[in-house]
């Protein structure tokens, strides 16, 4: 591998810029330490440029939201005959919008949040408290507001009360022009990472994610001391390998590549319920995936190299 030139995209545009950049930092040290030569590219307008000019052996994505997991970068790459780490561009769509890969996954008969799906045209032209009145009609309270699309749980609300819900919409149509509503499940939220280097989808200890506050949120997210996590989660043997098994199949039926990772609750009565599936994992210093690896008793280094070496033989 250490012949082997690997560029690694992080940055872009998204509003999660930030934290990109912090994992390709990261991702780029890591694969240096196994002695992976990389190069650090901003996915900005030079671009397209660099593939001709600069062309890597293969790239690695650290991009989180947007061009990086919507499957956007992905078309670059396969366009310019790049290899690259991760799903496929048609992959990456799916997982990317929330209400297709739930739908998709609840048709499979994966247990997942009931939902609706309603863009900001629907509260314009109906009248904004006849939808909102509907909503609580279908889904009841407490409920969860998302952006469709999107990552870092930017603009996610949770809603107790029937008031709260006005405000709250403003809040999720601030990252985008459709909202989807679920139910509001409680329980141990836990993330797993699947990784495939070519035997077949393989998942990492599940991490627990236990927050301060009632949501794992942006802040809680990215914000040292906020959140404790468990790697690996405090579950019984059976619900452990419950949402095992549902990471991994939520791999395949979206028909995902190389690695994702997996978000689902478990309730207190062992039901496992999921909630939305990540193609380009957080990669920073509290990020569920390097704690899965460590938890595994591997480097970040070396689960991306084989990753990187898979590439260069597809």
């Amino acid at each position: 591998m250490s012949d082997h030139v690997v560029a690694v995209l992080s940055g872009g545009l998204s509003h999660e810029r930030e934290v990109s950049l912090r994992s390709g930092r990261r991702l780029s040290a890591a694969l240096r330490s196994v002695g992976i030569t990389t190069l650090e590219w901003d996915a900005d307008s030079a671009l397209i440029g660099r593939l001709a000019s600069e062309r890597p052996d293969a790239v690695a994505i650290a991009l989180h939201g947007g061009q990086g997991e919507n499957g956007s970068i992905q078309t670059i790459l396969e366009m310019h005959d790049v290899p690259f780490v991760g799903s496929d561009s048609h992959a990456c769509r799916r997982a990317w919008d929330k209400p297709t890969a739930k739908s998709e996954l609840h048709r499979a008969g994966i247990r997942t949040p009931d939902w609706v799906v309603l863009p900001h045209s629907t509260f314009r032209e109906l009248g904004a408290q006849a939808v909102l009145d509907a909503m609580v009609a279908k889904l009841g309270l407490p409920l969860i507001l998302k952006p469709e699309q999107g990552g870092s749980a930017l603009g996610v609300q949770v809603v107790h009360e029937a008031g709260e819900l006005p405000a709250a919409m403003v809040g999720c149509f601030a990252y985008g022009d459709t909202v989807l509503a679920e139910q509001y499940i409680t329980g141990t939220e836990v993330a797993v990472t699947v990784l495939d280097t070519g035997e077949g989808p393989v998942a990492l200890p599940p991490v627990e994610i236990a927050p301060q506050g009632p949501l794992y949120d942006y802040t809680a997210r990215y914000t040292a001391g906020l959140t404790t996590f468990h790697a690996p989660a405090r579950l019984t043997e059976t619900d452990a390998d419950a949402v095992v098994e549902l990471a991994i199949s939520a791999h395949k039926q979206l028909d995902l590549r190389d690695v994702s990772r997996t978000d689902a609750i478990v309730t207190a009565k062992g039901e496992v319920y999921f909630l939305e599936v990540n193609v380009s994992p957080g990669l920073t210093e509290t990020s569920l995936l390097p704690m899965a690896v460590q938890a595994a008793g591997r480097s970040l280094g070396d689960v991306f190299a084989a990753l990187i070496e898979q590439s260069l033989t597809r």
